[in-house]
């Protein structure tokens, strides 16, 4: 069914449940007694998001932005746009970045960068996947759910040109469908 377009299966489902877990309980360790502001960046983060969140006990409010650093294809075209700013006001808050995955920390850097100079009482960013070898900006993660190798990921929230956000593991996709 897969074999058109995936590589090979990186994260299963299994995997993917077993590692969110954990990072939830160690964002609600690290938010005991508080209630921290978490921000999904749309689109990619939406399912990790939606999971993680299900899976903190204690109180929390939830916002969305929508930032891109790539448009269309497989590359980042290295320009930074707004799409969806906050709703909520984050001055005096505990805030935490959602993101699917921090390739370049470009996008990352520029939106903390962003909401740190709205005051927040801190901000801590919680990434599903990290690729560190593919860093260029001065970017970590506090939470990471799993490293990764420079290979182009898919599912689980994360697509290509829009495709495969709905897969409920992370695979590889082939080099043939994006070196078209």
């Amino acid at each position: 069914m897969y074999e058109s377009f995936l590589e090979r299966v990186l994260f299963s489902e299994e995997q993917l449940n077993e590692r969110i877990t954990q990072i939830a309980k160690q964002i609600e360790s690290d938010y005991k007694g508080k209630k921290p502001l978490v921000v999904a960046i749309l689109k990619g983060s939406v399912l990790f998001f939606s999971d993680l969140i299900r899976k903190i006990n204690g109180d929390l409010e939830i916002d969305f932005m929508s930032i891109s650093s790539y448009g269309s294809g497989s590359k980042s075209s290295g320009e930074v746009k707004m799409i969806k700013d906050l709703d909520k006001k984050i001055e005096g808050k505990d805030v935490i970045i959602v993101e699917d995955i921090i390739d370049s920390g470009y996008t990352m850097k520029y939106l903390k960068n962003l909401l740190q100079a709205r005051n927040p009482s801190s901000i801590k960013i919680c990434t599903l996947l990290d690729k560190p070898s593919r860093r260029e900006a001065d970017v970590t993660s506090d939470y990471v759910g799993f490293e990764v190798e420079n290979e182009f990921v898919i599912g689980y929230g994360l697509d290509y040109d829009g495709l495969y956000r709905n897969l409920p593991f992370i695979g590889i996709l082939k080099r043939s469908v994006y070196e078209k």
